[in-house]
């Protein structure tokens, strides 16, 4: 059982950066983040493998980062030129393939409020 914690949520004016962080109770494959807006499904954001293969959502290519240091077992979310639609609870996901769908992962986080103000 891995246990996954998300940290770096917050407001933030449109235009700006938040860092976000998910530290892991274990060793995880792929690591990813989905958010969830209001009313809205849960989408798919980024993903890495263990050797640091990425994949983007189109919605947030050229302006998300994700990374991830094996040794802490950490994995994180560069947020830049954040937009109001960015405004979601962003969940960390741990999981065997890099996938982009809810199902290819099978541990997750509690989720951390992301706010970006016009």
């Amino acid at each position: 059982q891995v246990q996954l914690v998300e940290s770096g949520g917050g407001l933030v004016q449109a235009g700006g950066s938040l860092r976000l962080s998910c530290a892991a109770s274990g060793r995880t494959a792929t690591r990813a983040w989905f958010r969830q807006a209001p009313g809205k499904e849960r989408e798919f954001v980024a993903a890495i493998s263990w050797s640091d293969i990425t994949a983007y959502a189109d919605s947030v290519k050229g302006r998300f980062t994700i990374s991830r240091d094996n040794a802490k077992n950490t994995m994180y979310l560069q947020m830049n030129s954040l937009k109001p639609e960015d405004t979601a609870v962003y969940y960390c996901a741990a999981g065997r393939t890099l996938g982009r769908r809810i199902d290819d992962y099978n541990y997750w986080g509690q989720g951390t409020q992301v706010t970006v103000s016009s």
